[in-house]
């Protein structure tokens, strides 16, 4: 359903950091890094036939996060949510809401952990067993 998924930020090498620890933990590897024609810089991390993206906002405004947004994040295993957490807090990102775990509810059984990246983006550590 979705070929990608861009966050704006205030700092392109935080950000790098920050989602070369998180995203390298779920298997991508280094992100492409790519100059728009208007001199900003963006990150594409890829990793089984998805985009996640990290870019300096065009318009030259200040990146914000998206109120009431979530960006989820599939992991393979419940150790794998927290290692997401830990990687995520040890790297500039907050955790938020209820400490990661498994959580029951209308969906069924999911281990979940929530973090904000360093720019306030909400993040999501999701294994649902099988």
């Amino acid at each position: 359903m979705f070929s990608h998924i861009m966050v704006g930020t205030n700092d392109i090498e935080r950000s790098k950091q920050f989602y070369d620890a998180v995203l390298g933990l779920l298997g991508a590897g280094e992100p492409f890094r790519n100059v728009s024609a208007t001199g900003h810089t963006r990150l594409f991390y890829r990793h089984d036939g998805s985009s996640f993206c990290v870019s300096e906002p065009i318009n030259g405004e200040a990146a914000t996060c998206a109120n009431g947004g979530t960006i989820g994040f599939k992991c393979g295993s419940p150790e794998q949510v927290q290692q997401f957490h830990d990687t995520a807090v040890a790297h500039g990102g907050a955790s938020i809401e209820n400490p990661p775990g498994l959580r029951e509810g209308a969906m069924g059984a999911l281990h979940l952990a929530y973090v904000r990246d360093p720019d306030g983006n909400k993040l999501c550590a999701l294994y649902r067993p099988k």
